[in-house]
C-alpha cells in the first residue's frame, strides 16, 4: 500500500514511471546506494521526530549527515525526539526502510537539510524497503511540499559531491 500511495502522489508530477524497485532490499542507506550503485551520501534519507503536539516531523538528509542535537533545538526550539517504528508508520503510512516525504497517511511537515544541496540529484526512498526515485533537490522540495531548507546536520562531507560517482545498475522501473 505504501508504495501505492507514493505512486499516486508523484503521479501528480507524472514521475510515477520513474519510481525504482531493486531486487535487492535498499532499507537503509549502506544497502541503498549499493542498489543504486552511487555514494551513500546521496541518498537522501527521511528521519521522522515528534513535534511539539506529539505529531511527525520528517527531515530529508544526505545519507552521510546525522542531526546535530543542538541545531535541531535551535531551529525547532525543542529536543530532537525520534518516533518508534509503530509511530512512524502510524504517521506517515510507511514502514521503516521505506520511509519517504511523498503520499503520507499524514499531512506532517517537510523539512530539506542543506547537506542535500552539494548534489544536483539525490535518491529518496518510496515508500518501501526495495524502492527509490532520482530527483533534483529542487523536485525533491516541490513533490515533498517541504516548508524550509533547513541547517539541523553534522558529519557529512562538503567535498563528497556526484564526481566519480557511477551510474546506477541492476535496477527495474515500476
Amino acid at each position: 500500500m505504501s508504495l501505492q500511495s507514493v505512486k499516486e502522489h508523484l503521479e501528480k508530477f507524472h514521475r510515477a514511471q520513474d519510481i525504482l524497485v531493486f531486487d535487492k532490499i535498499s532499507a537503509t542507506v549502506e544497502q541503498a546506494a549499493e542498489a543504486l550503485n552511487v555514494h551513500p551520501a546521496r541518498i537522501a534519507k527521511t528521519l521522522s521526530f515528534k513535534d511539539k503536539e506529539g505529531n511527525g516531523l520528517l527531515i530529508v538528509t544526505a545519507g552521510d549527515a546525522k542531526i546535530d542535537n543542538q541545531k535541531f533545538r535551535n531551529q525547532f526550539n525543542m529536543k530532537a525526539k525520534m518516533l518508534n517504528a509503530d509511530e512512524v508508520e502510524e504517521q506517515t503510512g510507511h514502514p521503516v526502510g521505506g520511509v519517504c516525504p511523498f503520499g503520507l497517511a499524514k499531512d506532517l511537515k517537510v523539512y530539506l537539510d542543506q547537506s542535500l544541496q552539494r548534489f544536483s540529484t539525490v535518491f529518496p526512498a518510496c515508500g518501501h524497503d526495495h524502492s527509490a526515485i532520482e530527483l533534483t533537490c529542487h523536485e525533491l522540495e516541490e513533490y515533498s511540499s517541504a516548508i524550509a531548507w533547513v541547517d539541523v546536520s553534522k558529519g557529512w562531507d562538503q567535498d563528497v559531491s556526484e564526481a566519480g560517482t557511477e551510474e546506477k545498475t541492476s535496477i527495474s522501473f515500476y
